[in-house]
């Protein structure tokens, strides 16, 4: 019998729901710091045939937790504790923003879905560096033979006009790709006005060449270069930025990001308008996320890394993701509806299904 679903409910499905995310995640960071974060680490560690090779590095899991939880690198140890295979931060901008107006983030409990519209609140590239450096030198102390992978989302800030993004980003891939180990590029988000324009190749493609050359330059080495993309682009618009990926020899792309979509939705369709604008993530994302994986892999065959976002919940769709053409597989929103304990289940899950299908 699992406890934390009756917990969430108790404790957290009453409260707002961004300081539920706060109060969660630093009872994680403090079971850390405790020294229960080791007794947890070993408990919660994925089997050694879980082991994945990609972007010329060994990941611990296919399995890692997409970017949105941890905005600011405050708590990638606390949260490999938990057996995520790799740790997305961010996303991060080149100067610190607080974000939206609050309430920004919204629980559809009957969907197992969140709307957010956050804004990309962080504290800025320049101070996330340093947290960055200090959490991959301790993973490599506290993990020396396969550690959790570390990656870094960037993202445009706000205040800073579109025909100057690509400096913006550049700011924070000098800052942060010398404690990354692979570096993805945000253009996909709904919550940053205009951001989503950069989707289109021909504005694309000058950005992800400088912010490539950029993190290369600062790492003083390759640090492997990703594109998130929306759920919400044409077919054609997918083919589009696969074959950017390919010419410009991306190291991957990430699908996909929340919608604006509100399509399929069960609750109350009076209180999901009255939530407002935001990017709706969770189990509605399912299907359309797992239809532009498929769509990238048909264009992109074995050359990139694909790694799969948007509905994920439950080992068999982490092995569907993986079935379907992804490398690795990230999730978030089920995090906050499954616990602490979710990832090593996952893990766990995956295990079994490989054995069960090798007999």
């Amino acid at each position: 019998m699992r406890v934390y679903p009756t917990f969430f409910k108790l404790a957290f499905s009453w409260m707002d729901a961004e300081k539920a995310h706060k109060i969660g995640f630093q009872a994680i960071r403090a079971a850390h710091r405790t020294g229960a974060g080791r007794i947890l680490a070993r408990l919660t560690a994925p089997d050694a045939s879980l082991r994945t090779e990609a972007l010329g590095l060994t990941f611990p899991s296919p399995f890692g937790l997409a970017a949105g939880f941890d905005k600011e690198g405050h708590g990638i140890e606390a949260l490999a504790d938990l057996g995520f295979g790799h740790v997305e931060v961010g996303t991060i901008t080149g100067q610190a923003q607080p974000g939206n107006e609050k309430p920004r983030l919204f629980r559809l409990v009957e969907d197992r879905a969140v709307v957010n519209r956050m804004g990309f609140n962080n504290d800025g590239a320049a101070a996330v560096a340093p947290r960055l450096k200090s959490a991959r030198a301790a993973l490599q102390r506290l993990y020396p033979d396969t550690r959790p992978v570390i990656g870094v989302n960037i993202g445009k800030t706000k205040a800073v006009d579109l025909d100057e993004a690509t400096g913006d980003y550049l700011v924070s891939a000098r800052s942060l790709a010398p404690a990354a180990d692979y570096l993805v590029v945000n253009v996909s988000s709904p919550n940053t006005p205009g951001l989503r324009l950069l989707q289109n190749v021909e504005t694309l493609r000058p950005l992800l060449r400088a912010v490539g050359d950029a993190a290369d330059e600062a790492a003083g080495r390759h640090v492997p270069l990703l594109v998130k993309i929306a759920p919400d682009l044409s077919d054609e618009d997918v083919d589009d930025v696969a074959r950017l990926a390919l010419d410009l020899k991306l190291d991957g792309i990430i699908a996909t990001n929340t919608t604006i979509s509100r399509a399929g939705l069960t609750s109350d369709p009076a209180m999901v308008e009255a939530l407002g604008a935001g990017g709706l993530s969770g189990a509605p994302l399912k299907q359309r996320s797992l239809e532009v994986l498929r769509r990238l892999k048909d264009a992109v065959g074995d050359q990139l890394v694909l790694i799969a976002v948007g509905g994920v919940e439950t080992p068999r769709d982490v092995q569907d993701r993986l079935d379907a053409g992804a490398t690795l597989v990230q999730g978030y929103t089920a995090f906050l509806y499954e616990g602490p304990f979710w990832a090593s289940r996952i893990n766990k899950g995956l295990v079994k299904l490989r054995q069960r299908a090798s007999r």
